[in-house]
């Protein structure tokens, strides 16, 4: 209806930009939204990310129009997880049983965004339950990623990571319980950030394992940069989201430490000791970090230790302390083949089956063999489950208690990549190792696209053996194959209730 519109120019738009043209009248509220609808179409075509168009998105518009120009997201189009409620609207996590149930109301974080002026207009796919980093169901199918269709665009919040990343959105919320924003965000060569658990509210947001308090969830954003991040976490932590949950801490955006230039005293590691990293991932951890050291900052050699056991013991064991039964209950009649079948039957075998496994499965698969020693025990008891509890909080204490030894204010880390290709991350569950740390710490925790893969990272890859030189080892170098040109990131970490610190790393590896 208006040729002279430039979507290409709309559509180049950074959000802090963006929003401050909206805001001051100088870009029409119809033609940013009908070029974000044109572009998201496309891309969901392309990749099959978006579950729903939210059709009230249109009135909430027309209505935007007549009213103040307020909020500091005022008319920007915003994507929604699936897993997030939006009123009138389905919440699937990829079951068809959850179909035909719409929310009651809106989730507190998008009611928040709606009083900063936000547009929801689309809701964004997922893997069944959640507890994936591919993204597929039996209700959508699969999603692709933007940059590369044989590669899964991770996941959970897989929707998200492939519309933002085809730039078929501006800003997406998502969640994350072991990394759920952070391999979407890596994999499509985004930014995202993973709040403290509670800093955000969870209110009317759906989790894959109801009730469990191992591992810390959360809600947080992915945007094409770290600025974006910032605005979005300005508008979201605002009065309207302390009344509306008063579970979460009255902490507004500190933007003195947000906007601080004092060098940076930063912990690294290249390795996680459990999963090998790829050749690509080892140099985006070098690189940046002799980026960081020649802009001034301190760079301290961090040591970790028994992510082994911090992922078997404490997450797995901790999000699956029924022995996975009320989990494998959700997939009745729902199964999809392949991915996460041997769980199930792990699930239901009996105690001395899974001791013959452990016993058989140790010398080839590791994962496999902790997995039935450890997770798949029968049900713990109420005495387990608290002292597993305590035993998380001992760690959690002592890896801060060693974060203060070195006096650091924040943390460089590997993040899992390239993308894998689509069907590897069923069949690799534990690679999650590098993200899942921060959800069992419940550290904030955000991804910066630093470099590409290269034609040396792909010739290198050849001698990549892994540590265990087992099945799982070999199955990670395959999936890591054939990637030249994809995006790899790093993590920036800081401590709890430090997300300001976080993002201000983030900007300054950004920068760099």
């Amino acid at each position: 209806q208006h040729p002279s519109v430039s979507v290409v120019s709309i559509l180049s738009l950074p959000l802090p930009e963006l929003s401050r043209k909206l805001r001051d009248g100088s870009l029409p509220l119809d033609h940013v939204f009908y070029a974000y609808v044109g572009k998201a179409l496309q891309i969901a075509t392309e990749t099959n990310c978006i579950t729903e168009f939210l059709q009230e998105s249109e009135t909430q518009l027309r209505r935007a129009k007549l009213m103040e120009r307020q909020g500091l997201l005022y008319g920007v189009p915003v994507s929604i997880k699936d897993s997030i409620d939006c009123q009138g609207h389905d919440s699937t996590l990829g079951f068809i049983k959850n179909l035909n149930k719409p929310a009651a109301e809106d989730s507190v974080v998008v009611q928040v965004l709606k009083r900063q002026g936000a547009i929801p207009f689309v809701k964004t796919n997922v893997p069944q339950s959640l507890i994936s980093y591919d993204c597929k169901n039996l209700i959508f199918g699969q999603t692709r990623n933007p940059l590369l269709y044989t590669r899964t665009p991770g996941g959970s919040s897989g929707g998200e990571g492939a519309l933002v990343g085809g730039g078929g959105s501006i800003l997406g919320i998502g969640t994350d319980v072991g990394g759920s924003l952070r391999f979407p965000a890596a994999f499509c060569g985004i930014c995202a950030i993973k709040p403290t658990g509670k800093r955000l509210s969870k209110r009317g947001i759906m989790a894959g394992v109801v009730g469990q308090k191992a591992v810390a969830a959360a809600v947080g954003p992915l945007a094409k940069d770290v600025e974006s991040l910032a605005l979005c976490l300005r508008a979201l932590l605002s009065e309207d989201m302390f009344s509306l949950d008063s579970t979460v801490p009255p902490l507004p955006f500190n933007e003195e430490v947000y906007s601080s230039t004092k060098p940076l005293r930063i912990g690294y590691y290249e390795t996680d000791l459990f999963t090998m990293p790829s050749p690509a991932m080892r140099r985006a951890v070098r690189e940046t970090k002799q980026l960081l050291e020649e802009a001034g900052h301190t760079l301290v050699p961090f040591e970790l230790t028994n992510v082994d056991y911090v992922i078997f013991n404490y997450c797995v064991r901790g999000m699956f302390a029924d022995g996975g039964s009320s989990f494998a209950r959700k997939f009745k009649g729902e199964m999809e083949k392949g991915g996460s079948g041997l769980f199930f039957w792990l699930a239901q075998a009996p105690h001395w089956l899974k001791t013959l496994l452990s016993w058989i499965s140790k010398p080839f698969v590791r994962s496999i063999s902790s997995w039935c020693r450890q997770s798949c025990l029968p049900l713990l008891t109420v005495d387990e489950v608290w002292s597993l509890h305590h035993e998380i909080e001992d760690f959690c204490h002592q890896f801060i208690a060693q974060w203060k030894k070195l006096n650091l204010d924040v943390m460089l880390c590997p993040m899992l990549g390239p993308a894998l290709g689509i069907g590897y991350p069923a069949k690799l569950s534990v690679a999650v190792s590098y993200t899942m740390l921060y959800n069992a710490l419940d550290f904030p925790a955000g991804v910066v696209p630093v470099t590409l893969v290269t034609d040396e990272d792909e010739e290198q890859l050849k001698d990549y053996k892994g540590y265990y030189q087992d099945w799982w080892d070999r199955t990670l170098a395959k999936a890591f194959r054939g990637s030249v040109g994809m995006p790899v990131a790093v993590q920036c970490v800081a401590l709890p209730w430090q997300e300001e610190l976080c993002l201000r790393f983030m900007k300054e590896v950004e920068t760099l």
